[in-house]
């Protein structure tokens, strides 16, 4: 795409040509680094420790979300960022090109449709469906649905994917906002309740779908509930049980006759989409109260357009409001100049007042004042600190009240910024930061990379995977919300389970998929992130674990003492899971090479402190082997032969570089909470890196050891240690 606007905006900002391979952006006169070569951690090459960096693809979302107010998914039209120091938010990393420029200009246009209200209000859905309605309950030849002949109950007795039941009656034709309330109950459950999945897209083979959430049914008592999702046109949303029965094994009986568990769907109530008022809030965000008419012939029947009875002076009056929310600061003149030039230029072609404005509104949407985070050298001003404070906690931009306290000179406060670092983590807006920081420093994100072999591994599924990264996104923000210790991240006696966890913990009590604060039994081998599911997944492949993937894991992102890189022409290990040798075997041959033991001496026990586990994190005595050796053992699970075979005996011991030794897991924690101010030292660094968009320099370190120090003396809060770091000289200067 080639499109003049992009000139047109970036040439009233930067007054030399824009290199298509940026190293920097020069505004006014001046030049502000965005992705410079790799400097010295412990030099000054560029003015300030922080270069300039622009938006990532998470904080360009949520700005546009929180600007306009309208929910668009920019994952696939805007490519993947780099990362660097572990995180997608460092400066260094995140480059620019003209690629990206027309894709920013793109998502920008896309974003004002959405926003910009040029049509009739669209028709309100309100309506009560059953799912006897549904095309999939009305044809399936298998008898695995039972349908009530005086009411709208079906009842779905199996889990089997294509007995899955789209809302079929429901297509509706406006995109937006809906509001969704099912009613349901779980029968024949023994009590407990029956879980089931929702799904919402286009339910087509090649369509796009995303998972709402998991529910529970209560067992023999209908609950509703009640949800709300942004749909695009055309789309439904689709149910599934989980863990019944399969639809071979309900229709050999039928469902009138089946007497296993089911979930009974009464009905499913749909309104939208949903606007308080039209224009909606998206619009009168960036029009206020201006009119609208029809717009002229040549456009679609029915079609409207803004107008404007003084568009200069109305033009400057929405580009000043729209720049100050998107700029994250008070505007001059000389800011809004260039863009009413815009406006009027449009206006002299004869262009309607809302098709000349929005030129002005993208040129405002692809300016480096909106996509980048513009920080001065030295101490930051109050603008700068609320858009820092707000990117850490809330991955967003600031929003009024921040601002309003910038206006003020008054956020930099001590106190003021201690009660508002409190009031943005107690909003919902702080799930943004507990998601993309835990994502990434304990690389969750990786969570879809491998797919457990089904042979080795059958009991994984969907809602287990799911279950795994909301149980370590909920214990760090419980950790963070009580201001508990830190060390817990290494060792905890508490989890946040689910039912489908707690099975796979072999941990009793738990039922559904609702998480709850869980105290852990003494002999669980669980508590702390070490040894959560999700972690031990993210450290191994679909077949096997490694110790030595583990090990540099602990060592990086727990113990911040990342190891050398390994020499060149060294091949990997791969472990043998027909069980001929053993891991341990393996590596001790590894060692033989000087120039990998070194390293392997620092590597490898950490890793050996985690073999009890598998590659879906769960517990385990023996190694699974994938066929049968002279030492093989057949493995019958609820009366059912498993295709995999148990092999030797695992040996979690080892001994670290210091003589130190351990038996397991649990002796291996407690060597590690020997030294907390190294575990408190390592997470600082990584917050400080996230939160500010760099890594320390050497020169930093003494600030470090001396937020180490507080926290010692404050039992190693979590929360203690995020208003520390948001009062630290590193984070109040670039």
């Amino acid at each position: 795409m080639t499109d003049h606007r992009i000139n047109l905006a970036w040439s009233r900002f930067i007054p030399r040509a824009f290199f298509l391979s940026v190293t920097s952006i020069c505004v006014a006169g001046g030049c502000w680094a965005t992705a410079s070569e790799p400097r010295d951690a412990g030099t000054d090459a560029a003015p300030g420790r922080v270069v300039l960096r622009r938006l990532n693809r998470f904080e360009y979302q949520n700005t546009v979300r929180d600007l306009l107010g309208v929910n668009v998914d920019f994952q696939e039209l805007l490519p993947m960022d780099s990362s660097a120091g572990g995180f997608d938010n460092v400066g260094e990393a995140l480059h620019v090109s003209s690629f990206l420029m027309e894709r920013y200009l793109e998502a920008a246009n896309i974003s004002l449709d959405l926003a910009i209200a040029n049509r009739p209000p669209p028709a309100l859905i309100k309506q009560r469906y059953s799912l006897k309605q549904s095309h999939q309950v009305k044809s399936t030849t298998e008898r695995v649905f039972q349908k009530s002949d005086d009411d709208d109950l079906v009842v779905m007795f199996s889990s089997s994917r294509w007995q899955a039941v789209s809302l079929t009656p429901f297509y509706p034709p406006d995109g937006g906002s809906y509001r969704f309330r099912i009613s349901a109950s779980g029968i024949q459950s023994d009590g407990k309740p029956v879980t089931y999945r929702v799904d919402a897209g286009l339910m087509l083979m090649t369509g796009k779908q995303h998972l709402v959430g998991y529910f529970d049914a209560p067992a023999d008592e209908s609950s509703v509930v009640e949800f709300i999702d942004s749909l695009e046109p055309r789309n439904t949303i689709r149910i599934l049980p989980y863990a019944l029965a399969s639809a071979q094994e309900v229709d050999k009986i039928g469902a009138d006759q089946y007497e296993g568990p089911g979930l009974a769907i009464d009905w499913i109530e749909v309104e939208g989409p949903l606007n308080e008022s039209w224009p909606p809030e998206s619009h009168r965000r960036i029009f206020g109260d201006l009119g609208q008419a029809p717009a002229p012939a040549y456009n679609q029947r029915d079609r409207v357009e803004v107008v404007s009875d003084d568009p200069p002076t109305d033009a400057e009056r929405v580009l000043r409001d729209f720049s100050r929310r998107a700029f994250r600061r008070t505007v001059t003149d000389a800011d809004i100049a260039p863009l009413v030039a815009l406006v009027k230029a449009k206006l002299a072609e004869e262009r309607s007042f809302e098709q000349a404005i929005r030129v002005g509104l993208s040129a405002v949407m692809v300016s480096p004042q909106f996509l980048f985070l513009h920080e001065e050298p030295g101490t930051l001003d109050d603008f700068a600190l609320a858009t820092r404070l707000s990117y850490f906690l809330w991955s967003t931009m600031p929003d009024e009240e921040l601002l309003g306290l910038a206006e003020a000179a008054k956020l930099s406060q001590p106190e003021t910024l201690h009660a508002q670092v409190e009031r943005m983590l107690n909003d919902p807006k702080a799930g943004a930061f507990v998601e993309n920081f835990v994502g990434q420093w304990l690389n969750l994100r990786d969570i879809d990379f491998t797919e457990p072999n089904h042979i080795m591994y059958p009991e994984f599924d969907d809602m287990l995977k799911a279950s795994m990264v909301r149980e370590t996104e909920l214990f760090f923000a419980e950790v963070l919300k009580h201001d508990l210790s830190l060390t817990n991240f290494v060792a905890s006696d508490f989890s946040m389970l689910n039912g489908r966890l707690a099975k796979h913990y072999g941990i009793e009590g738990v039922d559904g998929w609702e998480f709850q604060r869980m105290a852990l039994p003494p002999d669980s081998h669980r508590g702390g992130v070490l040894t959560m599911a999700s972690v031990l997944k993210v450290t191994a492949n679909g077949t096997y674990t490694s110790p030595v993937a583990r090990g540099v894991w602990i060592l990086e992102r727990i113990l911040g003492t990342p190891p050398s890189p390994p020499p060149e022409n060294v091949p990997g290990l791969v472990p043998d899971i027909r069980g001929t040798t053993t891991i341990r075997e393996q590596l001790a041959k590894h060692r033989e090479d000087e120039s990998c033991a070194g390293c392997h001496v620092e590597i490898d026990p950490p890793g050996f402190a985690l073999e009890s586990f598998d590659v879906i994190g769960g517990w385990r005595d023996r190694y699974r082997l994938s066929g049968w050796t002279r030492e093989a053992q057949e493995v019958i699970l609820d009366g059912q032969k498993m295709r995999y075979y148990h092999g030797a005996k695992v040996d979690p011991a080892d001994v670290l570089p210091d003589g130190r030794t351990f038996q397991n897991i649990d002796e291996f924690k407690q060597l590690l909470l020997a030294d907390k101010d190294q575990l408190a030292r390592a997470l600082t660094t990584k917050l400080v890196t996230y939160a500010t968009g760099a890594p320390p320099r050497s020169t930093d370190q003494p600030e470090i050891d001396a937020i180490v120090v507080s926290l010692r003396e404050r039992n190693y809060g979590l929360r203690t240690l995020v208003h520390q770091i948001v009062r630290s000289r590193i984070f109040q200067q670039k």
